[in-house]
């Protein structure tokens, strides 16, 4: 049990139980992760009605987590990735049942020609790491990435089964992106949402920006893979399965949409909101009703072929049905990041929520301090 800091932020008394609960947090947290520091925020009805955040932005405990402070969140981000997917879509710029090669005829090497846009974002492409040893340095090298990935065949049918892609998704749909767009899908998120929506949102981190991020304590223990096989060494456990070698400087400046993203969970419940609202954000139209629901449909459920569970994929997100990680409504979706963090919409509801924090957990999905969150919230709607 540790002491709890100041809370800051806003939180009107009909949302009291949610503020409890993220004092709880930092005294008396599931499986004994007391937080060292955390945000939680909910936009309802397209207003940002609960900003909760508490504790130190570093681990000496001497500097305090603000309202500025940046937190990586991992996996959190592909929530983001998916959203700009979306809004190429919306644009008329592709469509999900477009073949990737179509757009980018590279990637139809080695029996990949046939898989289209909706397959690749719901991790059916059979591209989960790489299939030879790579060293960790490569993840800088954008293009050494895809060239390898394009000439590599699948691990699995493309279509068959999703296997969670942790790091590779990320190449791929900004390569996408990029063929679509013109753009890096970094530069494309500040011109288009960060900037116009005031969003401190970043898909690669400029060097001037790097004093406002925190520091994380790493997870305890290493995450619960199941039973392990070949895909699943790819994915995470093979030494050239994660970005490394080069420094934190360099990590956050990179842009890896599936793995890097810094920001604040007021911003990623923002910019998820439109899911929520039918695609509006702050009274402008970002995302039609109709890409709304063709980001969120299933396009595959089954056992994972990396992660251990039985679950849902849209177009990028994690779907809450069977899972129920996002609160009780199945039409619930959004994504988990390493070590805890989290951010959903709920159109049923009408709201999106983000969940941030610095002591990593070794939770794949479903970190218990953000479904106490989730769980105080929906009692009190």
């Amino acid at each position: 049990m540790t002491d709890l800091p100041d809370i800051h932020g806003l939180c009107p008394d009909r949302f009291g139980a949610v503020k409890d609960a993220f004092a709880r947090n930092f005294t008396d947290a599931p499986e004994g992760l007391d937080e060292l520091a955390a945000r939680f925020s909910v936009v309802i009805d397209g207003e940002v009605a609960i900003d909760l955040w508490a504790g130190w932005a570093d681990t000496a405990r001497t500097q305090a987590f603000d309202e500025r402070t940046l937190v990586p969140v991992f996996s959190t981000g592909k929530a983001v990735m998916a959203t700009m997917i979306a809004r190429c879509v919306d644009r008329g710029l592709a469509a999900y049942d477009d073949r990737v090669a179509f757009h980018w005829p590279e990637f139809g090497q080695a029996g990949k020609d046939r898989i289209t846009i909706g397959q690749m974002m719901s991790h059916q492409s059979g591209l989960p790491g790489f299939s030879e040893t790579v060293e960790p340095a490569i993840w800088f090298d954008r293009q050494a990435v895809l060239d390898r990935l394009c000439a590599q065949a699948p691990m699995w049918e493309p279509g068959t089964a999703s296997g969670y892609h942790p790091i590779t998704i990320g190449f791929l749909a900004g390569e996408l992106f990029r063929r679509l767009d013109g753009r890096t899908m970094g530069t494309a998120l500040r011109e288009d949402f960060a900037q116009p929506h005031d969003l401190d949102l970043w898909i690669g981190l400029p060097e001037a920006e790097h004093g406002r991020v925190a520091q994380l304590r790493k997870p305890s223990a290493a995450p619960d893979l199941g039973v392990i096989d070949a895909i699943k060494k790819a994915a995470f456990l093979d030494r050239g399965s994660a970005p490394g070698g080069r420094g934190s400087t360099e990590w956050r400046m990179a842009e890896i949409p599936s793995a890097n993203l810094h920001g604040t969970a007021r911003d990623l419940a923002r910019i998820l909101s439109p899911f929520a609202q039918g695609g509006v954000l702050e009274g402008n139209e970002v995302l039609s009703a109709r890409t709304v629901a063709e980001a969120s449909r299933e396009r595959i459920r089954g056992r994972d072929r990396v992660l251990p569970f039985d679950m849902g994929w849209g177009a990028g997100f994690t779907l809450n049905a069977g899972l129920n990680i996002f609160g009780p409504n199945a039409e619930a979706f959004g994504h988990c990041g390493w070590g805890g963090s989290c951010a959903f919409a709920d159109p049923k509801a009408g709201l999106s929520a983000a969940y941030v924090m610095t002591r990593q957990s070794p939770h794949l999905i479903g970190d218990p301090r953000a479904l106490r969150l989730v769980e105080a919230l929906y009692s009190v709607l």
